[in-house]
């Protein structure tokens, strides 16, 4: 994206990698440059959302407040899935088995307060199953574990998962929200849930504070690469879908997840 966002800029655009904490530290800088618009971050809502509820010494910062939306630029759906030759097939099936037998349905996810942990919070509570959360330290090492049989199932971001997938090796059980590519794996308002999981989504952002004027030539040029069909063709077979939303949307979406998180951790005692 950073070509396409230079050719509709008319400058050049430098990406830079900021790992460590999650994201937090990229997110953190950006959160502290000038607010002038020659600094933006593209992160996700697992550092943004998730990580400042549950570790605000490393993210110090409040997604709320302290960050100018830009616009939502892709989603990938979170999934649970289980190994094709596993005997449950279906979400009531796992919960049956796991409820007869309690502790044995394990299931990993890419690390401890990450995306997954709360969608296992979120079955829990809807289903009564008692699945066991395994963090692992990423998503690759979670998988590995499941096609080992370390675990029984993961709860991980598709794009780690859509060879499994297509190949049969996985089996998806529930997802968060509908992929044109897994027409077949259901949603849980699908299974007549009122509640649903959570995905993973990524957004472009900028320092609190930044002028109108800057936004105002920012936010539409985004918003032409985000629907770039090029961009989109290269990132769906990786998992992710371009799904535009414009800054007041993704506002929204920041608040209410931020009110579901903050919800789903005080009720886990995972804060106080």
């Amino acid at each position: 994206m950073a070509d396409e966002l230079s050719r509709e800029l008319r400058v050049a655009i430098v990406p830079v990698n900021r790992p460590g904490a999650g994201g937090a530290l990229g997110t953190e800088l950006v959160v502290k440059s000038k607010p002038d618009g020659y600094t933006i971050v593209l992160t996700n809502n697992a550092s943004l959302v998730f990580r400042s509820i549950l570790d605000p010494k490393t993210a110090n910062y409040n997604p709320l407040t302290d960050l100018t939306p830009l616009g939502l630029a892709m989603r990938s759906p979170s999934i649970l899935a289980v190994r094709g030759d596993a005997p449950y097939k279906t979400l009531s099936q796992i919960a049956e088995h796991a409820k007869k037998n309690p502790g044995s349905v394990r299931i990993g996810t890419a690390g401890a307060g990450s995306v997954g942990d709360f969608c296992v919070l979120t079955l829990n509570s809807l289903t009564g199953a008692g699945l066991t959360t395994v963090p692992f330290t990423g998503a690759s090492p979670a998988v590995t574990a499941l096609l080992g049989g370390h675990v029984e199932g993961v709860v991980l971001a598709l794009g780690t998962m859509t060879g499994h997938l297509r190949s049969g090796t996985l089996l998806g059980i529930v997802i968060s929200s509908g992929y044109p590519d897994f027409p077949d794996i259901p949603t849980l308002s699908e299974l007549g849930y009122s509640e649903k999981l959570f995905g993973v989504w990524v957004g472009f952002f900028a320092p609190a504070g930044v002028p109108a004027e800057v936004t105002r030539a920012l936010v539409p040029a985004l918003e032409r690469v985000i629907k770039s069909p090029a961009i989109g063709a290269k990132l769906r077979p990786l998992g992710m879908l371009m799904d535009y939303s414009p800054p007041e949307k993704l506002l929204a979406e920041i608040r209410d997840e931020h009110r579901r998180v903050s919800e789903i951790a005080a009720k886990s005692g995972l804060i106080k």
